[in-house]
């Protein structure tokens, strides 16, 4: 496929090319250049007027509790989305799986329609969980990427006493690894440090919730004399999510130890729990991407999770933050995290993308084509869903 006379956002800056042509073959882009001519029974599209931006990679969910949208709006974090005692955990049990199955496929298409061609999802329910989403998704284009967590919590007692891995699981969490992509484990306050050193020795991606709320952050002290997020390194995590009441030691410690962090601004405020630094995650040089988490607490959009996290930043801090930065976490920095050929627009990665129209009612004219991305770009100004050189929403 041949895309002709089209605005792109490229490469691993993001910059703004007016006009240019776009090659497509194998999945991938092959050549982006102006002139290039197209080859005999070469598919070719007259991109005038689209602006084709990398599609978003939605770093951080957990599609399987779209059943349970906005209950328990007013109880605390614990109550709701505890894995062990919060009413999450509750209904994910107790819910028939066909019925499961049906939300999670519509929080997929909601994605896809938005621009999000890959999302990572912290699957809970075991094995079992796993395959569940697997199924949801037999039918639908979208890239995922599922990590997968064995139902096994410990408690304080466990955690002082560091109590190991028990043998008996070993089978389930090679059962568990070989049917997902890696290791979503809950938190450093469910397990101890023999627990997450065991993990750690998966070949495959590891990544954990960290320092999410105050209580949490209290909790690990109180509990073991170290800080949630110095006992979650114990994993060896690629990735750490949400690091809202990390310290700067811990942003130093994840910036030197891990490939970065994933933020979700919308639910952290959701839930009361405050907003993610990013000014001082970048100023300790970590690597910053988005997620939207819990469907039950907020829509899985990155326009929306883009728009808030740029003017709260700059409402909080007092200080101008570029919107380029902003789009990067949704795109670039996700790839660049879980090391895949996606999240950018340069030759020889994936062919993923979102046609934008320029010329939309809310956008046009376009003076800062990253502001105008981040603040003003919905849904409704998406013309056509792409991934693997394959147009799988709208119509070009």
């Amino acid at each position: 496929m041949l895309i002709k006379n089209i605005s792109v956002l490229l490469g691993s800056d993001l910059e703004f090319v007016s006009n240019t042509n776009i090659k497509i073959q194998k999945n991938r882009f092959k050549r982006i250049q102006p002139k290039i001519g197209p080859s005999s029974k070469e598919e070719s599209i007259d991109g005038e007027g689209l602006l084709l931006l990398p599609g978003f990679v939605n770093c951080h969910t957990h599609i399987g509790d779209s059943i349970a949208k906005d209950i328990t709006l007013n109880s605390s974090m614990e109550k709701r989305v505890h894995p062990v005692s919060g009413i999450k955990s509750k209904i994910l049990k107790e819910t028939d799986p066909n019925h499961l199955k049906k939300f999670m496929q519509n929080s997929c298409y909601s994605m896809l329609k938005k621009g999000i061609t890959t999302f990572v999802d912290f699957r809970e329910g075991g094995l079992e969980g796993v395959l569940m989403l697997k199924e949801a998704l037999n039918q639908i284009p979208i890239r995922s990427i599922i990590l997968g967590r064995l139902e096994v919590y410990q408690d304080k007692i466990e955690i002082r006493k560091n109590i190991p891995f028990p043998k008996n699981k070993y089978s389930d969490l090679a059962n568990l690894l070989s049917k997902s992509d890696g290791l979503g484990i809950s938190g450093a306050n469910e397990n101890s440090n023999s627990f997450l050193r065991y993990y750690s020795k998966s070949s495959k991606i590891r990544a954990i919730h960290s320092s999410e709320t105050k209580q949490s952050f209290e909790t690990s002290k109180k509990l073991t004399g170290k800080s949630e997020t110095m006992r979650s390194l114990n994993l060896k995590p690629h990735f750490l999510v949400h690091m809202t009441y990390a310290s700067k030691g811990d942003l130093y410690a994840a910036a030197k130890k891990t490939r970065g962090i994933v933020i979700c601004p919308r639910a952290n405020a959701a839930l009361a729990e405050g907003i993610p630094d990013i000014n001082l995650m970048k100023k300790c040089g970590c690597t910053i991407a988005i997620g939207t988490d819990n469907v039950m607490i907020n829509s899985p959009d990155m326009f929306r999770e883009m728009d808030y996290l740029w003017k709260v930043t700059m409402g909080l801090k007092k200080t101008r933050v570029n919107p380029k930065e902003i789009l990067k976490m949704s795109t670039v920095n996700g790839g660049r995290i879980l090391k895949k050929d996606i999240g950018v627009i340069e030759t020889g990665k994936l062919a993923d993308g979102i046609f934008i129209d320029k010329h939309s009612i809310d956008l046009e004219p376009m003076h800062n084509v990253y502001a105008s991305i981040v603040q003003r770009t919905s849904e409704s100004n998406i013309k056509a869903i792409m991934i693997g050189g394959k147009i799988v929403h709208g119509k070009l």
